[in-house]
């Protein structure tokens, strides 16, 4: 079992920066893949981010990259998401994940926590 809490969402300007964190318990937090995601008002759930177990392979979805980084820390049981270049349209709320399969399949959610980019 794993439970995660997110913080560092909040309100922000166009062409700001957030770093999202995600602290998960249990002691199997380095075995999983972890992921972060993000539902906008009205629209489905939608991918963002992928981190191997090791750290040592990242994938994000095309409208993220090049923009945000996700990493861990295994020894702090902590995923982050640096969010740069923000824009409206990542406005949000943005859901950590852990057991997250190459398919975007999810084992654990978090209750999430909201971003909002202002222009």
């Amino acid at each position: 079992q794993v439970q995660l809490v997110e913080s560092g969402g909040g309100l922000v300007q166009a062409g700001g920066s957030l770093r999202l964190s995600c602290a998960a318990s249990g002691r199997t937090f380095g075995s999983y893949a972890m992921g972060w995601f993000r539902q906008a008002p009205g629209k489905e759930r939608e991918f963002v981010a992928r981190i191997s177990w090791s750290g040592g392979s990242t994938y994000y979805a095309d409208s993220v990259k090049g923009r945000f980084t996700i990493s861990r820390d295994n020894a702090k049981n902590t995923v982050y998401l640096q969010m740069n270049s923000l824009k409206p349209g990542d406005t949000a709320v943005y859901y950590c994940a852990a057991d997250v399969n190459i398919n975007g399949q999810v084992g654990y959610w978090g209750q999430g926590t909201q971003v909002t980019v202002s222009s």
